[in-house]
């Protein structure tokens, strides 16, 4: 089987690798399947990985703001949203070589999505991709000790500074 790749942590980068890894087998041939939870489209990698053949980048149909701010009704349909999410992009995986499930702890840990339905994919994805099957990229912050056991590649970014903390917001092309 294809390998199971972490990258958590509460440094900037997370996300970045994740995208570089999925350009690079894209750049390789491979088939590669994006889905991001609880995010949006405004983000700079969106457009250049809407451009490239051998990546399908699921959209996000819905916007529903910083889960802290939620309602139980919103949070509801969000999770139901980001459930749904979830099984498209296990469903397109089945003819894929790399699927990345950016933020998936962050929808794990908010309850968006159960650990369970994540660890079974991990167990039964698909045996298809080049050159052994199925490899797997889960990004966020605080993966529990079920999914690092499962991973293959555990990859902490840790934040040692960053321009947040001087007041400096995220920059288009940098931070999104």
């Amino acid at each position: 089987m294809g390998l199971v790749h972490i990258y958590c942590g509460d440094g900037k980068g997370k996300t970045s690798a994740a995208i570089g890894l999925a350009v690079r087998a894209a750049g390789c041939g491979r088939r590669v399947v994006v889905a991001r939870f609880l995010k949006t489209d405004d983000s700079g990698e969106v457009e250049i990985l809407k451009k490239l053949p051998e990546v399908t980048l699921i959209p996000c149909r819905k916007n529903f703001g910083f889960v802290r701010s939620m309602d139980a009704e919103t949070k509801k349909e969000c999770a139901d949203y980001n459930r749904n999410l979830f099984f498209e992009a296990v469903k397109l995986a089945e003819d894929a070589d790399l699927v990345v499930f950016d933020e998936i702890m962050a929808a794990v840990n908010y309850g968006m999505i159960p650990e369970k339905n994540v660890l079974d994919f991990l167990e039964k994805r698909p045996k298809k991709g080049e050159p052994d099957g199925l490899e797997v990229v889960l990004t966020g912050r605080n993966p529990s000790a079920a999914l690092r056991e499962r991973s293959d590649y555990d990859s902490e970014i840790r934040k040692e500074k960053h321009p947040f903390d001087r007041g400096i917001t995220g920059r288009d092309g940098i931070e999104r």
